[in-house]
């Protein structure tokens, strides 16, 4: 990033918008540290802008709507799974510091809940 860019994070206040805010110092999405799983997310999110993109091109082609409908679950399956590995891996490396059954048991929750 250069100097006189500012670092801005990105967030959906559920009405379907998507709002970006400068990151200010101290605030907690400025925090620059790496995840054991960053190179796996980063696959995953790189396999699902690739299907993704194939998809658009199913609709630009004008393929079947049923075939499309399977795609794009396929494709938020694979966003709700990458999601998932982040929020575990957050749980480890920022929530941290509790007892490791507990975090197996939240983990468990967690896979349970997302399905």
């Amino acid at each position: 990033m250069h100097e006189h860019e500012e670092e801005v994070y990105y967030h959906d206040h559920g009405d379907g918008h998507v709002h970006s805010h400068p990151v200010e110092p101290g605030h907690p999405h400025a925090h620059g540290h790496v995840h054991t799983q960053t190179k796996a997310v980063i696959n995953r999110l790189s396999r699902a802008v690739g299907h993704l993109e194939s998809v658009k091109r199913m609709v630009e082609d004008g393929r079947d709507c049923t075939e499309v409908l399977v795609q794009l679950a396929a494709v938020r399956s694979a966003l709700s799974s990458t999601a998932r590995v982040i929020l575990k891996d957050h749980l480890e490396h920022c929530v941290g510091g509790g007892d490791s059954a507990d975090l197996q048991a939240l983990n468990e929750a967690i896979d349970k809940f997302m399905g």
